[in-house]
């Protein structure tokens, strides 16, 4: 085989612009088989067709590889590298490649581990926490102002009814207002809404941070009204948003949360911990997200919603006893039983007849609340004016609860100084009203409930037809 640089001396044209890889061969000196010939005869070919036809271009069919890539010959007007530079920017380039390759390996680890279930899971329980107790935190302060402003009043009594009234319906009217300016879709309890996209239905703008924002303010001003709304349906929604939300930035780590089935397994554990860090309850919160997907729940949610749910709870906890609401982490309604004695044996038949029966008034809410949607629906003009009017229910129901639970009025005779938390905590208390003697200052707070003229068993049951009909309307 010829040199490389005989070509070039013979006066071939060089393509490549130095020393040529391939030497392409003539197919008149090719074997039938498409090989080059015997190397004398096709040196002595190629140089008589060297000299003959200088300035044409040989027919290039065949070519065979000639030398390797880094053994090219630099063109002459280029400055020649020493051995010693050449070396250098190798090992130059081969530290930078592993360096590179090495980056390229963390990232992909780190983006893998940020992928996996349990972060997520945390960091849906520690957003969940931080939510709970800053709503708490917010509506504490607002009850603390209400009943501050009120007790400022005394003993002008119109002054004290003004303000009663006033107050909550002007937090009520912002959170309607609010909702229906910022997100319609944050409007209502979001349990319905949630079944209905769990099993399939895509509800459009009610997973999204628009709609997470307009549902924690607007919760945010009616709990801290003193009116009696709940938290655990809103905060099912809430968390279930923030489930969907997180799971569209863990998408960048791991493809896996873009799957249907996936996002759908997030959506329960979202409603598991938007009850977990309710009530502090994790277990309440996993039964509550297999009632709500009552028609298939994966096995493979039981340890998310109860990991993730435990978390919230704990957190949420932990912030109370920070914020110096509790000494310890103890059950969010703590009970003064006695270790030693509890409850009598005799006690235990009562205890079921007071689960069967609101059993049964559970059943009958639900009955009386949907037929009374119904006739709504039905009514035409009843509709079309609360749908023009949107702040007048609202207005309306906030009126009427606020003059009925006024405690010079009628607010005496069904504790309704009381708010709706200490309410609940006072209903807890491990004190006979029905035996009492003495002064009722005695008891604290609990002392709302004992009337000099009316007895105890009256005054709960007024408190429990009040909240009946204030929360199915």
């Amino acid at each position: 085989m010829e040199p490389a640089g005989s070509l070039r001396h013979g006066g071939e044209h060089n393509w490549w612009g130095s020393a040529p890889q391939y030497q392409y061969m003539p197919f008149e000196h090719c074997t039938s088989y498409g090989l080059p010939s015997e190397n004398g005869a096709l040196q002595h070919r190629l140089r008589r067709d060297a000299g003959a036809r200088a300035n044409t271009r040989p027919t290039q069919i065949y070519g065979h590889y000639k030398q390797q890539f880094s053994d090219k010959e630099q063109d002459p007007g280029m400055p020649k590298k020493t051995g010693s530079s050449e070396s250098v920017d190798s090992k130059d380039e081969d530290h930078y490649s592993k360096c590179q390759g090495c980056v390229h390996r963390l990232g992909h680890v780190v983006r893998r581990k940020l992928g996996e279930d349990w972060i997520f899971l945390v960091l849906l329980g520690l957003l969940m926490a931080l939510v709970s107790w800053s709503m708490d935190y917010v509506s504490a302060k607002s009850l603390q102002a209400y009943k501050w402003t009120y007790y400022q009043m005394q003993p002008n009594l119109p002054l004290q009814y003004l303000v009663w009234v006033t107050f909550p319906l002007t937090l009520i009217l912002f959170s309607a207002l609010f909702c229906h300016l910022i997100s319609p879709q944050a409007v209502g309890s979001g349990i319905p809404e949630m079944k209905t996209i769990l099993r399939g239905v895509i509800l459009k703008e009610y997973l999204t941070l628009k709609a997470f924002v307009a549902k924690v303010v607007a919760l945010t001003a009616g709990l801290g009204s003193g009116i009696p709304v709940g938290k655990e349906g809103p905060f099912v929604h809430i968390a279930s948003i923030c489930a969907a939300v997180l799971s569209r930035f863990m998408s960048m780590f791991c493809g896996v949360y873009e799957q249907p089935y996936y996002y759908t397994d997030m959506l329960t554990v979202g409603c598991a911990v938007g009850v977990g860090c309710c009530f502090g309850t994790p277990l309440g919160g996993v039964l509550f997200s297999i009632e709500v997907t009552s028609t298939y729940f994966a096995v493979r949610n039981y340890w998310r919603g109860f990991f993730a749910a435990t978390f919230s709870a704990f957190v949420f906890r932990v912030l109370a006893v920070w914020n110096k609401d509790a000494v310890t982490i103890t059950a969010l309604f703590r009970t003064n039983f006695r270790m030693d004695f509890p409850f009598d044996l005799q006690e235990l038949p009562a205890f079921a007849i007071i689960g069967i029966c609101c059993g049964f008034l559970g059943a009958v809410f639900v009955y009386l609340h949907r037929q009374v949607m119904l006739g709504v629906r039905k009514n035409k003009a009843l509709s079309r004016f609360l749908a023009k009017h949107r702040l007048l229910y609202p207005g309306i129901v906030t009126f009427v609860i606020a003059s009925f639970t006024f405690p010079p009025g009628m607010g005496q005779f069904m504790a309704g100084e009381l708010m709706p938390r200490e309410a609940i905590s006072t209903l807890f208390d491990n004190n006979t009203w029905v035996k009492h003697v003495g002064d009722p200052e005695s008891l604290g707070r609990s002392a709302v409930w004992i009337h000099p003229q009316v007895n105890v068993v009256i005054i709960i049951f007024l408190f429990f037809i009040m909240k009946v009909l204030l929360v199915h309307s």
